[in-house]
């Protein structure tokens, strides 16, 4: 069987870099733009941009979008926006986690919380120096039962996360569409003469 990318975009004669390379980046820039897909990747991409360890969003948003064919731009904006909210959502699911499973988190509060330096969270670079050097692991033997339980509460909290951004901004999203179609009817009607000249 033929690959259909190969076929449908790029003639046989065109090369490697743009079948394997080119093709493929193209792909992921333009796919997604549906009403549909569009209100999937902000509902998703909201969900995975406030997953509460710090410098893996861009990673999970990346892998998710390729899955689910969503659009990569759109995705990462919508990371990125998610950023200076992030640190009250990681919050939120710390102190959830901690009601889940009836223990006291080690951040007690907002102020605690969010006033320390970056370095100071559970992010991806920690995890791996907690890996591989042996200074950085006390911090993880901390703070690693409170991220278990911050990651259970986004897991439990997600779902319904994505399914009423969804919902809520699907019919806006449709009748945006719909709005644009009508204006390029109209536009199109316009520029077309009634009694063409011979």
């Amino acid at each position: 069987m033929s690959d259909p990318f190969k076929t449908t975009l790029y003639p046989l004669n065109t090369s490697f870099w743009q079948r394997r390379v080119v093709g493929p980046i193209v792909k992921q820039l333009t796919q997604g733009i549906t009403p549909e897909k569009i209100a999937l990747t902000l509902a998703v991409g909201t969900a995975c941009a406030f997953f509460p360890i710090l410098g893996t969003t861009t990673i999970i948003c990346l892998i998710v979008g390729i899955m689910l064919r969503l659009n990569q731009p759109l995705i990462q904006l919508v990371n990125a926006l998610c950023t200076l909210p992030h640190l009250l959502v990681i919050y939120a699911l710390f102190r959830l986690g901690g009601f889940i499973f009836g223990v006291q988190p080690l951040h007690t509060s907002v102020r605690e919380f969010l006033f320390k330096a970056p370095h100071a969270h559970l992010n991806l670079y920690r995890v791996v120096l907690g890996i591989f050097s042996k200074a950085d692991r006390p911090f993880l033997h901390r703070i690693e039962v409170d991220a278990l339980h911050a990651i259970i509460a986004w897991a439990i909290v997600a779902p319904l996360w994505i399914a009423i951004i969804y919902w809520s901004s699907l019919p806006m999203l449709r009748e945006i569409v719909r709005t644009r179609a009508e204006n390029a009817i109209k536009m199109a009607d316009i520029k077309t003469p009634e009694h063409p000249v011979p």
